[in-house]
């Protein structure tokens, strides 16, 4: 399967780079300058990934993302030149995959596009499916339902979730969360892991402010507790 990247980005130049490496790998690429030009492409077409720039000449790419996510799970890296630990936060919780600051290396982009197309589409095992309460998880396909509804997760938020379900009832730092989710080297930040811990509740647990499943484990970290 041919996979299709739209990167959405003022910058011309750096677009073509990008573009013309990433092809140069395989991959089908489509570039849009503008969010107007992105949301049409979107609407007639099926992108694998997203590579999404936060200063654009019409809106940001925290809204185009926020409004992204209302109608697809695709994965997003935005790449951006806004460093701050507020602006990466808040590309999370808008639902973004990952966060690369510029200027990056075309090598590394390479690889966190590598990595999350491996995790997302390169799965060929057979389907394993965890149920509770109301919930219904396939780690396999990454689909996860709530009352026989589908609920959008964005890469980190079903990555994590995944931990939880193969280490059930089991105490997990934010340590260990934050190594075996974002990787051993990544330079995380603990808020990043709330953030992602209040996005999953507020999508799965029936009472987001006294959950049933996802429990804080006082001065260590998290469980997913299931009877």
């Amino acid at each position: 399967m041919n996979m299709e990247i739209l990167i959405i980005d003022d910058d011309k130049d750096l677009s073509f780079i990008i573009s013309d490496m990433l092809e140069g790998y395989g991959y089908n690429v489509t570039c849009a300058t503008t969010a107007e030009k992105a949301f049409e492409l979107l609407s007639y077409n099926k992108y694998h990934l997203i590579l999404l720039d936060i200063n654009l000449p019409d809106y940001t790419g925290f809204e185009l993302c926020k409004e992204l996510r209302k109608l697809s799970a695709v994965p997003v890296i935005f790449a951006s030149a806004r460093t701050s630990e507020s602006d990466r936060i808040t590309g999370f919780d808008l639902g973004g995959d990952d966060y690369l600051s510029k200027p990056y290396s075309l090598k590394e982009l390479l690889s966190r596009i590598n990595a999350i197309i491996r995790r997302v589409y390169g799965n060929n095992e057979s389907e394993k499916i965890i149920s509770f309460g109301n919930i219904n998880i396939n780690l396999t396909t990454r689909n996860v339902k709530k009352n026989d509804k589908e609920i959008s997760l964005s890469l980190k938020e079903f990555d994590l979730l995944k931990y939880f379900c193969e280490h059930i009832n089991t105490p997990i730092s934010k340590e260990v969360l934050i190594s075996e989710v974002w990787g051993a080297f990544s330079i995380v930040d603990p808020s990043t892991l709330t953030v992602h811990i209040r996005w999953l509740r507020e999508k799965l647990e029936d009472d987001p402010a006294n959950p049933k499943y996802i429990k804080t484990v006082y001065k260590l970290g998290y469980m997913l507790e299931v009877d």
